[in-house]
């Protein structure tokens, strides 16, 4: 601003309409009288119909995709599998997240009370769902959303149980199989026939592979029995006393970790080297490297991990089993 003001006598007033701006206002006319004024969202340009085609054909192929994968009782399995724990997981993060800011919320609105208090005086909080959600009413909706993915995780922790319920039937068709090999071995070390030994070796298991197998489908059929009693004594369909299923359910996992430890034994020891650069040799040691402490936190009566840790490493056998369910469905 110049130091003088200049005389409003020497200069005439200047319409509104000549005020300076960024652009010039033009004159109103008909046509411009006419035309509606449009917000911006309005210009945005609206899919074309192409766009929309692309976008109905990608997900019918992920619902189609999505149906072969629950249409075998290992796809519905493996689906719940990665369900249950990420959800179990989210809910982790968002309750410690959501506790944490919780806490630190409430130690400044109680310093803002306390200051507020005359001095000598006494007075009592009550800190109820009502009192968290006002004081930090994000980190109240988290912890809501927390407890419903935990109840969701629940449910579908049930649900497996349950379809595991007949899975004794697959067992008994797999112990059927190993038993085959085992007496096809047998035979073929008490007989002179003219297959060669490399035959033999690429056709029938060694003792030792033969013996493992045997071995784990113990392991397994013992713990589906132990699972299945406790599970259905606990609805009331068995008799079993709340002591009898505790006990049940701590020697399933006891079993569960033999299988994973002699598995992921296998896995190393007995299998070539070449297989060790296949994606499925990976996806199995990586699936049972991550059950590995989760039998063994079960395992015990008084656990080893957080719930965290557990939804963290049962995500890991969901996200392999998925994949490769996903990528079989192609």
């Amino acid at each position: 601003m110049s130091d003088s003001a200049p005389s409003v006598a020497s200069e005439p007033v200047a319409p509104v309409a000549d005020l300076p701006s960024g652009e010039p206002i033009p004159p109103p006319s008909a046509a411009g009288a006419l035309e509606p004024i449009t917000s911006a969202n309005e210009k945005k340009q609206q899919p074309s119909p192409a766009a929309l085609a692309k976008a109905l054909y990608a997900s019918d192929a992920f619902l189609a995709r999505l149906n072969k994968c629950l249409s075998t009782p290992t796809g519905i399995d493996t689906v719940l599998l990665l369900l249950c724990y990420t959800s179990k997981f989210s809910a982790s993060i968002l309750g410690v997240l959501s506790r944490s800011v919780l806490q630190r919320s409430l130690r400044e609105w109680l310093a803002v009370i306390a200051g507020s208090v005359p001095q000598g005086a006494t007075t009592a909080v009550v800190v109820d769902s009502k009192t968290a959600a006002a004081v930090a009413p994000a980190a109240a909706r988290a912890l809501v959303h927390a407890k419903r993915l935990n109840a969701l995780s629940t449910l579908l922790s049930e649900a497996r149980t349950m379809t595991r319920l007949w899975a004794l039937v697959g067992m008994y068709f797999w112990g059927k199989g190993i038993l085959g090999k085992a007496l096809a071995v047998w035979r073929a070390k008490r007989s002179n026939s003219s297959i060669s030994e490399k035959e033999q070796q690429e056709q029938l298991p060694s003792t030792t592979e033969t013996a493992i197998s045997l071995l784990q489908f113990s392991l397994c059929v013992a713990l589906q029995v132990l699972e299945n009693g406790a599970y259905l004594s606990s609805k009331g369909v068995l008799g079993w006393q709340p002591a009898r299923i505790g006990k049940a359910y701590l020697w399933s996992a006891r079993f569960w970790a033999a299988y994973v430890g002699i598995e992921i034994g296998r896995s190393l020891a007995l299998e070539p080297r070449e297989k060790w650069k296949e994606d499925s040799w990976k996806g199995n040691l990586a699936k049972n490297l991550a059950w590995a402490p989760l039998t063994v936190h079960w395992s015990s009566e008084k656990g080893l991990v957080s719930e965290m840790v557990v939804g963290l490493l049962g995500s890991i056998p969901g996200l392999v089993q998925m994949r490769e369910l996903w990528a079989s469905t192609a």
